[in-house]
């Protein structure tokens, strides 16, 4: 090896023993963890925090009443009618014909079943034989009674005679009163066995089948039914909601407010409170408040869930002026499923309550006219409605 190679050879660097370079994967796992932790915490936070909105408060615009009547309460409860019954016979047996069906709309009187009335019907018979026989019997004591009372008269017989002669006379009246009795009776078991409507109503649940025994002392238990079905008298139909002892002094008879069902939540039925029952309940402290619906609507059932809104009666207004409202941004108002409604989330303390409302004409400055379901001075949310729901929890966010 000559001179050059070996200073060449002195140049090279000793890198030692090759190695493999290290893996990345480890550091895309824990970058993934973090972001999955990362995200978690935000949504607990929100969670707890509630979801960042803003407040715009509904002012009213020149012309108006601020809205109409505003809510002074609001409550929740059920609709229920205040005429429905378990339609039974009056006397036990068994069900023969059954007319009824759910869903069924029957006026008042409108047969509905018949009872198997074999027994009656022998019964009828029977009384109309002893009926006939008694008549037949006070026909012909009748004349000897007479015959007697003129021969005593002319002293032909004594006045013992004519006194027994009366007393058969007046026994055989006696047991014809006692056969037209029994007659009466057994022609009104004949018409208890057939079950008739008490009033005009719907059918909402039938509650036996031909071949049963219906009764009407049945105590429950076996194979015997105490009615043929449940009617409901739907022009009875009413809300009834506990109201919290605390706020029952706005509550007064006679005043107005609005239903709106947890089916239609949307539609908005006036209505006024009918009663405030008198009395308590210690568990709850409440008050139960009967609410009336001033419009009927097929929509409306039995056992619907509903939430109330009184109101304070609205101050009189001049029918020529302008109908006015209020103003509200066009931010804070989610398209409703008709032409002219509009669903806003009203703020309540750190939670927010979704409500219909009805829509007027667009104003300047992307400005709506809210016509009705909002008052004055209300604070509505503005954010994002995908987050947003009736009771969702809230935070005022800064502008």
């Amino acid at each position: 090896m000559n001179d050059t190679q070996t200073l060449l050879g002195q140049l090279k660097i000793d890198r030692g023993p090759e190695r493999d370079a290290p893996s990345r994967w480890p550091w895309i796992v824990a970058a993934l963890l973090l972001v999955a932790v990362l995200g978690a915490g935000a949504a607990y936070f929100l969670r707890e925090r509630g979801v960042p909105v803003q407040a715009v408060s509904a002012t009213p615009l020149p012309g108006g009443s601020g809205g109409g009547a505003a809510s002074m309460l609001d409550a929740s409860g059920y609709v229920v009618a205040r005429r429905q019954a378990t339609v039974s016979a009056k006397i036990t047996g068994k069900l023969q014909e059954l007319y009824i069906e759910e869903g069924q709309r029957v006026a008042e009187g409108e047969i509905m079943a018949r009872l198997d009335d074999s027994n009656a019907q022998a019964r009828l018979l029977q009384a109309r034989a002893s009926l006939a026989a008694a008549r037949a019997a006070a026909a012909n004591i009748r004349p000897i009674y007479e015959r007697n009372r003129r021969q005593a008269a002319e002293g032909f017989i004594s006045t013992e005679a004519l006194e027994t002669s009366k007393a058969s006379y007046d026994a055989q009246q006696y047991a014809l009163r006692v056969a037209e009795a029994s007659l009466a009776v057994a022609e009104r078991d004949v018409a208890d066995t057939v079950i008739r409507a008490p009033f005009a109503g719907v059918v909402t649940t039938k509650a036996a089948q031909p071949g049963e025994i219906v009764s009407p002392i049945s105590a429950g238990g076996g194979f015997t039914r105490t009615g043929i079905g449940t009617l409901v008298d739907m022009d009875s139909l009413e809300v009834e909601v506990d109201v919290n002892e605390n706020f029952i002094n706005r509550v007064q008879s006679g005043k107005p407010a609005v239903v709106r069902l947890n089916a239609y939540p949307d539609w908005s039925i006036p209505a006024e409170v009918i009663a405030v029952i008198p009395t308590a309940d210690r568990s709850k402290a409440t008050v139960k408040v009967r609410v009336g619906f001033k419009d009927k609507d097929p929509r409306i059932l039995p056992e619907m869930g509903a939430r109330v809104s009184f109101l304070s009666e609205a101050p009189p207004t001049d029918p020529g002026a302008p109908r006015g409202g209020l103003s509200l941004p066009a931010a804070a108002v989610q398209a409703g499923s008709e032409s002219g409604t509009g669903v806003v989330y009203v703020l309540r303390d750190d939670h927010v309550e979704r409500r219909a409302v009805k829509l007027g004409a667009a104003l300047a400055g992307e400005q709506l006219t809210v016509l009705s379901g909002l008052s004055a001075g209300e604070r509505v949310a503005v954010g994002d409605f995908a987050k947003l729901q009736d009771g969702v929890r809230v935070r005022i966010a800064p502008p």
